[in-house]
């Protein structure tokens, strides 16, 4: 099995990386695999709403969102990590994550795959950051790993995480969490298949006049 982990920093080495660091580390000791996916880094544009992803399986920005919905869809888990700005989570990250989980609704089942959100801050809004990325999950129809505390570390280098105990304890419980429940969801789901998801009714109210 393998887990997928997004890294929404341009710090390729900031807080949240180390963050990251702490729960990939822990998780490959449970033998699951780990890829990781930089994207705080890159120039990501939002989704425009064209619709090109339903006809063609694919974004029609080829970029990393086209390169990352393969490894999406062979992974039995995704986490994401963010730092915290104005109290929510980084635009390109969030640009990413609309465009991904939007160009794969049809080509990427989700459902049962184990998500979870990783957060970093100096001192505060992170727990509205968290809550940000926790409905990508929550609305794909994948259950989110838990933690013994918010999954969040504290610093403003990646050397003052090192000093916030609690948080990596945190990481180490969360990638326990996460190894456990993506192996049970693996042997129920090679034993009975996944949940039937019905899709037929969608309430909308434009054609009311």
């Amino acid at each position: 099995m393998k887990v997928l982990t997004i890294n929404g920093s341009p710090h390729l080495h900031g807080c949240t990386d180390r963050a990251l660091q702490e729960f990939e580390n822990t998780i490959a000791g449970c033998g699951i695999e780990v890829e990781r996916v930089n994207v705080g880094n890159k120039d990501i544009r939002g989704c425009i709403a064209c619709k090109f992803c339903r006809e063609h399986g694919r974004c029609v920005f080829d970029d990393m969102v086209n390169e990352t919905a393969p490894k999406f869809a062979e992974a039995s888990g995704i986490i994401v990590g963010t730092p915290t700005y104005y109290a929510g989570s980084n635009g390109q990250l969030l640009a990413f994550l609309d465009r991904l989980f939007y160009s794969t609704a049809g080509t990427v089942d989700k459902t049962m795959k184990v998500g979870a959100a990783v957060v970093s801050s100096r001192r505060g809004g992170s727990t509205s950051a968290f809550d940000e990325i926790n409905k990508y999950f929550t609305i794909s129809s994948m259950p989110i790993a838990s933690s013994t505390y918010w999954n969040e570390v504290h610093g403003f280098v990646a050397e003052d995480v090192e000093k916030d105990l609690e948080g990596l304890q945190t990481m180490r419980n969360l990638a326990r969490n996460a190894a456990f429940m993506m192996k049970a969801f693996e042997a129920l789901k090679a034993k009975e298949g996944i949940p039937q998801q019905e899709r037929g009714s969608l309430t909308s109210f434009m054609n009311i006049g």
